[in-house]
């Protein structure tokens, strides 16, 4: 974006003073909106005020600066500048703040920009969505590796990861999904694949150089080696790491205070789910609305504390593949569970906990006012009422897990939470400091003696000033005399006009109102001063005692970090103990096997739309050696995709360890869960429906190993009938000979599934529906066998076809599957497929002869075939010219 101007120069060739002041600071930020205040408003200019008032809504208009000299204009309240500031991170828009520091009155007013604002380095709470962690990510693309790094500067959450291998592009994108940071650092030149996510800053190269990128983060980490981090190495992290430390520096330098620890980390410890996945599960916004309503966590997120619904945020982004963590966290939810009063106890102390994680935050950036503060020390007591609660319960057997002999706090540190420290001492000195807001004072007295000796300073000059009333009136006679004060004019002696002839001669006038004077005498000024200069010390001192005590409490940011992960983890827990006792979950079984059996399942969102008892469950059974893969047919709206989905979501739900919607479960773990659900295309990519649902496909045979549990809906619909049924039935044969992935199989061709229930290893299932009087009702529930027929005219009736419609479809329908059905020519097929002699050497046909399987391939007619008996023949010429 070019820096805006409005004309440096005046029509007479003088430069104004604030326009210099303008320029020079639009010069230090040319690619960010200005925003500069002028009194109560922040007003921007040109370019800047174009984009600014056709972002957020607001009136373009103009203003003279100079004779005859105007310059567009477009201005916000800076009572409202959160509010405007968040439209234009919407819009990836960076803004620099120039602020008046220096009190008006005389002279131009000093501006600085005290911050640039971008997506990613939000840190004012009202741009900021509580449940969310906002981040800002910075990759570096090098020779033999990827580097990814990112944090949250309201939590001081700070990881890099490097990729590598041949498929690190694959798994960079994927984690971007993960991560879905609000903005993504690159360095310039740098040209790489990834999803459209978030905003992209190009960053000078030098931010990213290696040289500098150790030393960098030793100064952040105030360390000497970063041997301790595990970054030995993962040089291209570091760098990444130590570019988003540049950025910072740069754009707002008062937030890397809150950055004091780095976590190197795996890439790959966890499940792996990639971008479609998350979309087609509805993990955290509904697929159709974009809402966060309608998706998987707006069921989970019981959470009664910002940071746990964070949490729960990141568990359910990446479940757990070490069966330990799994069952510690089972484990700490069973005990919650059967422990419901305490349970209720402790959510209904949660709630008024706040954010602890990103208040610290506030805190160790020297941000935090005492309101901020005085709600620490009661989120604090809080903890303290918190802990004593879990100290109270006794261990609980559980069936399936080790919790008979462990309390819950035990529990809670096997599912991760750190140790628990409600740091009272904390909220003791905070107490003792702070005043209350409505106290009229900062600091609480008997904190600081020299700022109560101030105080009392104040005080008593006040009192000598409101006796010096009576004083005066007696000396004087005149009863109505009255003290007052303004700001303008300080104190005063006020006398009516009647009683100005008593006037004593030491009084100087100060002001004249229609019906008094104003006076003011030397003893009056000498108070006055004194307390002017005692209250100008209180202010200072006060700041000063307030700064330090921010400076303390910072001190103990890790300690206080740690209070509000151990918060975060009992918030979450206690809210999957919550949801499972309210609706009806079970603890899965999860182990090694392969195997994946869920009895009576139900697919949470779905159920939680519904009446309670209302949804339907069903079964699910797969894993070698009788059922690796399930095909179900069945017409639409029958359920096939609920069912399909509510198994990958159970699956998912026990590796974050939470219990279940089932009557029982046993998952045998999962690397990955690949899906491919719904038509959807990529026309930005130039991707038809059809090829974004081969390329998904093709992404799963290559990267799904036996552990991984895969979801196909209709592999092949997209293009001509025998293409889709050859695709789908190729897919089923990768997929049970090559991968052996637990597979899932939704489909509407039927001759697949009569083929596929031939073989080994392979489940045929459909979706039960029954004809009542010329209806359909679909019973939803999933029963063996293949089904007879799709019903999809039926279904077009009931989404509202017209009637005229859906008669002349039943009318073609049975025209269509009439024998011999004529072509558009008039003739049957059959007369075009008359056999015909033609040698074609090479096709590799052996045993047989290539001419007479050419021959016999040539004279089947496909109007006397069924597919089923097709594909049959097919793959019996296949077999005999030596292909099978």
């Amino acid at each position: 974006m070019a820096a805006p101007r409005f004309d440096a120069a005046r029509p007479d060739g003088r430069e104004t003073p604030i326009r210099r002041q303008y320029e020079q600071l639009k010069a230090l930020y040319p690619n960010c909106i200005l925003f500069f205040q002028l009194g109560d408003f922040f007003e921007t200019f040109e370019d800047d005020a174009r984009t600014v008032a056709r972002v957020c809504g607001i009136t373009l208009t103009s203003r003279e600066f100079g004779k005859g000299d105007r310059v567009a204009l477009a201005g916000v309240p800076v009572s409202r500048a959160d509010h405007y500031l968040a439209l234009l991170m919407e819009a990836g828009l960076h803004v620099a703040v120039a602020e008046q520091v220096s009190p008006p009155g005389k002279g131009l007013v000093e501006r600085v920009v005290t911050r640039v604002v971008t997506p990613g380095t939000l840190a004012e709470p009202g741009l900021l969505r509580e449940k969310e962690n906002n981040y800002l990510a910075a990759i570096l693309h090098g020779r033999g590796g990827i580097g990814l790094a990112y944090v949250d500067v309201t939590t001081g959450e700070f990881a890099a990861t490097e990729l590598t291998g041949d498929d690190a592009e694959v798994r960079l994108r994927t984690e971007i999904e993960r991560l879905n940071p609000s903005e993504i650092l690159e360095p310039e030149g740098q040209e790489i694949d990834l999803p459209r996510i978030g905003h992209r800053t190009i960053c000078p190269s030098w931010h990213f150089s290696e040289a500098a990128a150790r030393e960098r983060l030793c100064a952040q980490l105030r360390v000497l080696s970063l041997e301790g981090f595990g970054a030995a190495d993962h040089p291209f992290a570091l760098r990444a790491a130590a570019a988003i430390l540049h950025y910072l520096d740069e754009n707002n330098r008062r937030l890397l205070p809150n950055l004091v620890d780095l976590r190197i980390y795996p890439a790959s410890t966890g499940m792996t789910i990639d971008g479609a996945t998350r979309r087609n599960l509805d993990l955290f916004r509904n697929s159709r609305t974009g809402r966060i309503d309608g998706s998987l966590l707006a069921v989970l997120d019981q959470t009664r504390t910002p940071m746990g619904g964070r949490l729960l945020r990141r568990w359910i982004g990446q479940p757990l593949r070490d069966r330990a963590m799994i069952e510690a966290r089972l484990d700490a939810i069973a005990s919650l569970v059967q422990h419901d009063d305490a349970c209720i106890r402790l959510r209904n102390l949660l709630g008024q906990i706040g954010d602890l994680e990103r208040l610290t935050g506030r805190i160790v950036q020297g941000l935090a006012g005492p309101r901020e503060l005085l709600g620490l020390a009661a989120a604090l007591r809080t903890a303290a009422r918190l802990r004593d609660v879990l100290a109270g319960l006794s261990p609980t057997g559980t069936a399936g897990g080790d919790c008979a002999t462990a309390s819950l706090a035990v529990l809670l540190d096997r599912a991760g939470a750190p140790v628990f420290d409600p740091c009272l001492d904390i909220a003791d000195l905070i107490d003792q400091a702070v005043a209350p807001p409505d106290s009229g004072t900062l600091i609480r007295p008997g904190y600081s003696a020299e700022l109560d000796a101030l105080v009392e300073t104040a005080a008593r000059a006040r009192q000598r000033i409101v006796e010096l009333e009576r004083v005066e009136r007696q000396r004087t006679g005149i009863k109505s005399l009255k003290v007052g004060y303004n700001k303008v004019f300080g104190y005063y002696l006020e006398v009516t006009r009647p009683n100005l002839r008593f006037v004593p001669s030491d009084y100087h006038r100060k002001q004249t109102l229609v019906q008094a004077e104003r006076f003011v005498t030397p003893i009056l000024k000498e108070w006055e001063s004194e307390i002017l200069q005692a209250e100008e010390r209180i202010e200072q001192l006060a700041q000063e005692i307030y700064d330090g005590l921010l400076r303390r409490i910072a001190a103990e940011a890790d300690r206080l970090r740690a209070t509000a992960s151990s918060l975060a983890h009992l918030d979450v827990l206690a809210a999957l103990a919550h949801l499972a006792r309210e609706r009806g979950y079970c603890r899965p079984v999860v182990d090694e096997s392969f195997d994946l059996e869920i009895v009576e399942g139900r697919h949470p969102v779905v159920e939680a739309h519904l009446a309670p008892g209302a949804f339907i469950p069903n079964d699910c059974r797969l894993g070698l050696p009788d059922q690796l893969l399930m095909i179900l047919t069945g017409p639409n709206m029958a359920g096939k995709s609920t069912y399909l989905r509510q198994v990958a979501l159970i699956v998912l739900m026990a590796q974050i360890g939470s219990f279940v919607p089932a009557r029982s479960a046993r998952i045998g773990l999962v690397d990955r869960i690949f899906t491919r659900v719904g038509a959807q295309d990529d026309i930005a990519a130039g991707a038809s429906t059809f090829l974004v649902e081969m390329m998904e496909t093709a992404s799963i045979l290559r990267h799904a190993t036996p552990r991984s549990l895969i979801i196909l809906d209709e592999i092949g619909r997209g293009t001509s009938t025998f293409d889709g049924l050859s695709i789908a039935r190729a897919v089923v044969e990768e997929i049970r000979e090559r991968v052996g992935a637990r597979t899932l199989f939704a489909t509407h061709f039927h001759e697949l599934a009569s083929w596929a229930s031939t073989l080994p290893g392979v489940g045929v299932f459909n979706m039960a529906v029954r004809e009542e009087g010329g209806e359909v009702i679909f019973l939803r529930t999933v029963v063996a066998g293949v089904a007879d027929r799709s019903y999809g005219i039926q279904v077009a009736r009931l989404a509202g076809l017209p009637d005229r419609v859906t008669r002349r479809a039943a009318e073609i329908l049975r025209e269509l599957e009439a024998p011999g059905t004529a072509t558009a020519g008039g003739e049957t097929e059959r007369s075009s497929l008359l056999p015909v002699q033609i040698p074609l050497p090479g096709l590799g046909l052996s045993p047989e002869s290539p001419i007479d399987l050419l021959n016999e391939l040539l004279a089947l007619d496909p109007a006397e075939l069924t597919p089923l008996e097709a594909l049959n023949r097919i793959w019996e010429i296949q077999r005999r010219a030596g292909r099978r």
